[in-house]
């Protein structure tokens, strides 16, 4: 699935369901704005619901350098680079690793993002 941010700090989608069948699902974030990373760069980002918030906090203290995400944040299970206008980006979830009822989070990372920019992907039954 294609996930567009804007300049608005908000993505296009605010849901995403991954059919149960696939075994890796693939999400592309475009950068449908004009700024550059540097003002207004965003990736995407997905953990489960119950650490968001760490994720977004250790995110920020982890600084640009490192996208915003601390490295090697067991709690991240799939995540973009964080991109600036016109650029894109993909990662690739095993969906293996999900769980069905479960609720996950996806969310930007950048500085003050996550408070507009997030959502909530499940897997389908």
């Amino acid at each position: 699935t294609t996930i567009e941010g804007s300049d608005a700090m908000q993505f296009n989608k605010t849901t995403i369901t991954v059919p149960k069948t696939c075994k890796t699902f693939k999400v592309t974030l475009k950068h449908a704005g004009t700024l550059p990373v540097t003002a207004m760069g965003h990736n995407w980002v997905l953990s489960t619901q119950a650490d968001e918030a760490g994720v977004i906090a250790d995110g920020m203290k982890a600084g640009a350098a490192n996208s915003y995400e601390k490295p090697d944040d067991s709690r991240i299970i799939a995540h973009t680079k964080l991109i600036g206008a016109g650029q894109s980006d993909t990662t690739t979830i095993n969906v293996a690793k999900l769980k069905t009822g479960e609720q996950y989070a996806f969310f930007c990372t950048f500085p003050g993002h996550a408070a507009l920019m997030h959502g909530t992907l499940s897997v389908g039954k």
